[in-house]
Order: structure tokens, then C-alpha cells, then sequence
């Protein structure tokens, strides 16, 4: 159960769950085996539990929210993009990327104003194209190791690096300041139906053709290499190649 953005509701919710779940174990296929992954018996057990919570409530929900208006997604994607540029444009700047600094804080400025709250996305048509960074990745243009995979309750695939930058990341999130809490676990939980539903395509080719669970390894760690280092090509952001990948494994 991939995601994108993780809401400070998840966060914690995962933190709690991290004790029950680490006592779950699974069978790892005596062929599946991978040096970035030595905890690979404790996280299939964590995905067991992130896919039964995942049929049970979080894909139905996306399935239903597909089902609203497209002018609606978009504006709620568009929404929820810009309330995460704060975090963006901090690490253009510990990243020592000044021109990505200000082309990151004027589509901040841009959408916040002429684009109603970040409602509508005028910026994009001014050139100033959506960009994503987070702690995770610039801990990784710092020279810090990724250190192994590991499947995080709720939150799904990640490795020990983006796991600690989860915690900085928790105090630029705007969403950190609400103190009114029927906004922020309605915040929440619609950002993360919505980030759920971005991935739909992904994990039901996983689920009908491959090992869920390697595939979402493998595409995450490629994924987050190419972010951190261009360690693999574009395409490997390409489900469809990934999953060729591993099929001829």
C-alpha cells in the first residue's frame, strides 16, 4: 500500500501499531532474497497487515472517491500539492539549490493567492512546474546510507532513512499547527484516500501479475534511488517496465 505524502494522523497511528505488528512474521519465498532487505520476514508480516487494512477500508474508499468529479480530483490534488511545498521549498534550500529555492517558492506564492488556497494551479502555466523533494532525499545528496527496506505500518514501503526523515518532515507539514481536530483528521484522511487512489493502477497490476510485495519493494527502492543519485534510469519510475523487470527474474 504505497503512498505519497503521509498525514500526521497516519504517522502516529503507524508509531502505535509498530510494536504489534514487528511480533507478526511471514514466509519469505526461498528465491526471494535481497541484500537491501534483511528484514524482509518482519516486513512481510507488516504488509500482511497493511493489505488486510487495505481491502478491508483504505481501496474501497479510494475506488469510491475515482468516482467524484475529475474537476473535484483535481482541485483536491492541486490542494494538497501546494500544502506540501513549505517542506519542498526547505529542502531546495539544504539541498544548496538556490534557483530551485525561488522557482519552488513562487509556485508556492503563485497558487496560494491567484490560485485560491492552492485550489487551481495557475504556476504550471507559468513555467513553474511541480517539484518533489523531502527530507528523505536530501539526507541522501548529504551522503547519509539508506540503511535497509522496511515496510512501515499504514504508511507503507520505505527504508531507514526516509523513516527518520519523517519526523522532520511531521514539523514543516502545515497540517503540524491545526489544533482544530475535525479539520486535521479530515485533512488527513482525505489526503491520504486521495494519495491511495493515485497508486490504484500500480498495486492491482502488482497483485494480479507478481509478488505484491517484492514489486512494491523494488519499484520503491528504484524509485528513491533515482531521486536521491540517478542511480536508474527514468523509466524505472514505468510500472510496466518494473514489473516486466521482475517477471524475468
Amino acid at each position: 500500500m504505497p503512498t505519497g505524502t503521509r498525514p500526521a494522523a497516519f504517522r502516529t497511528a503507524a508509531i502505535s501499531l509498530l510494536g504489534l505488528t514487528l511480533l507478526g512474521c511471514a514466509t519469505v519465498p526461498p528465491a526471494e532474497r535481497n541484500p537491501r532487505d534483511p528484514w524482509q520476514r518482519v516486513n512481510r508480516g507488516v504488509f500482511k497487515f497493511n493489505e488486510a487494512f487495505d481491502r478491508a477500508i483504505f481501496k474501497p474508499v479510494a475506488r469510491t472517491y475515482l468516482r467524484a468529479p475529475q474537476v473535484i480530483r483535481t482541485g483536491i490534488g492541486n490542494f494538497f500539492n501546494n500544502l506540501s511545498y513549505p517542506g519542498v521549498i526547505l529542502n531546495a534550500a539544504l539541498q544548496g539549490q538556490p534557483k530551485a529555492f525561488a522557482r519552488d517558492t513562487g509556485r508556492f506564492v503563485v497558487n496560494s493567492t491567484i490560485g485560491i488556497g492552492g485550489l487551481l494551479d495557475p504556476a504550471t502555466s507559468l513555467g513553474l512546474t511541480l517539484e518533489d523533494r523531502d527530507f528523505g532525499q536530501t539526507f541522501g545528496k548529504w551522503g547519509v546510507p539508506s540503511g535497509p527496506f522496511v515496510e512501515l505500518p499504514l504508511l507503507g514501503p520505505s527504508d531507514v532513512r526516509d523513516a527518520i526523515g519523517l519526523v522532520p518532515e511531521e514539523y514543516v507539514d502545515p497540517r503540524h499547527y491545526i489544533r482544530n481536530p475535525y479539520w486535521d483528521y479530515g485533512l488527513a484522511g482525505l489526503d491520504a484516500v486521495k494519495t491511495r487512489a493515485d497508486y490504484l493502477p500500480l498495486t492491482d497490476m502488482a497483485e494480479q501479475n507478481f509478488d505484491p510485495y517484492a514489486f512494491e519493494r523494488n519499484a520503491y527502492l528504484q524509485e528513491r534511488d533515482f531521486k536521491v543519485k540517478g542511480a536508474a534510469p527514468p523509466n524505472k519510475n514505468s510500472a510496466e517496465e518494473e514489473l516486466k523487470e521482475l517477471q524475468q527474474q
